[in-house]
């Protein structure tokens, strides 16, 4: 068992992720669902370790011994990158492997709004994209930062937990950094990028509370700051951010949220009839009246600000899943599979007959 014929195969199966754990045969994410290689057999610990070591250098096989755990960029044969992560689990090493594609889409091809082409473009502001793991989060942000790299001349500075997609110089130059290779963490590397002179900067995550600090830093410095996180919705990416202050910060830190985001695209990707996914993507955009909300601490009310803003360039989660369902891309299955108020989404197909 070599790891590039695997990669290989997962790439010809158009997989996202390939999971490979001992006690079950290597295992391929397909349009969201695990499917098992059962050709290979079950792995031993052993087969998984060897697989690791093919994949890893030295320096990463001594980081995991002593973190347990570690990130780390792959180059894929025929073009592309893995983002990687080795753990240990019951005594044995368990690899995950994310497929991507060498090619950057554009913002037209993912269908994301248009606003998305317009706020990257902006001179200065918080940008957050969010969503669970695999929902497409990088690749947005790389077609984002594809339509700026065609537009303007911009240096873009990125910190990134690994590096995802290599952006090539068109009309931007990029400086990429990653974690443990060229910075030792997001904050460091925050702490200093300001001398760089950057015209924008990616944080490839806002964990912690040293790293959203930071981050509200440099925006408020009049940078564009673009970052990720892991909130099911925009309202409670506001609400996750803030909860990372210590309660006497808490104030302050809704008040430099509200001062510096612009918005906040929060997705999901959802089978299409067909084959494939598509993103489904919330828009939130900081208007006056959720900038309001943000600095009174009062986030569980955005979602019907985004609601009643549909004409300002705003849409829910379901608005959206709704909208794919319309237009023939997804499923009614997948509607409610993915909706966040299935009551409201009735009322929207019932509204305009999609349903009887």
């Amino acid at each position: 068992m070599n790891i590039q014929d695997l990669i290989k195969l997962a790439k010809d199966k158009k997989g996202s992720d390939l999971h490979l754990v001992a006690g079950v045969p290597p295992l391929l994410r397909i349009d969201g669902e695990l499917k098992p290689f059962a050709e290979f057999g079950i792995m031993t610990a052993e087969d998984v370790e060897r697989l690791f070591h093919q994949l890893a250098n030295i320096h990463l096989r001594d980081l995991l011994k002593s973190e347990l755990e570690v990130d780390f960029a792959h180059e894929l044969p025929g073009g592309g990158r893995g983002r990687c992560n080795a753990c240990w689990q019951q005594g044995s090493i368990s690899l995950a492997i994310r497929i991507l594609s060498d090619h950057i889409p554009s913002v037209e091809e993912i269908g994301l709004p248009d606003i998305a082409k317009e706020l990257i473009t902006r001179p200065r502001g918080l940008i957050l994209v969010t969503g669970t793991t695999g929902s497409g989060k990088s690749t947005t942000i790389a077609a984002m930062f594809s339509h700026l790299n065609h537009s303007l001349q911009r240096y873009v500075v990125t910190i990134e937990d690994p590096i995802e997609y290599i952006h090539p110089g068109i009309k931007c130059a990029f400086s990429q950094r990653e974690l443990d290779q060229d910075t030792h963490s997001f904050v460091n590397a925050l702490k200093y990028v300001l001398r760089q002179d950057p015209d924008v900067i990616l944080v490839g995550e806002m964990r912690d509370l040293e790293t959203a600090s930071a981050v509200l830093t440099v925006a408020e410095t009049g940078h564009l700051v673009l970052s990720t996180g892991h909130a099911p919705s925009a309202a409670q990416s506001v609400e996750r951010i803030v909860d990372l202050f210590p309660p006497h910060e808490r104030q302050m830190a809704q008040s430099r949220l509200a001062s510096t985001l612009l918005a906040v695209f929060c997705q999901v990707l959802v089978p299409r009839i067909g084959g494939g996914r598509v993103a489904a993507v919330e828009i939130m955009l900081a208007t006056a009246a959720v900038k309001n909300l943000i600095r009174e601490g009062k986030p569980f009310l955005i979602p019907n600000t985004i609601r009643t803003s549909s004409n300002m360039g705003m849409r829910t989660l379901d608005d959206a899943l709704v909208d794919l369902y319309r237009r023939k891309v997804i499923s009614r299955e997948s509607v409610y599979a993915f909706c966040q108020d299935v009551d409201d989404v009735n009322k929207i197909l019932k509204s305009d007959n999609t349903i009887k």
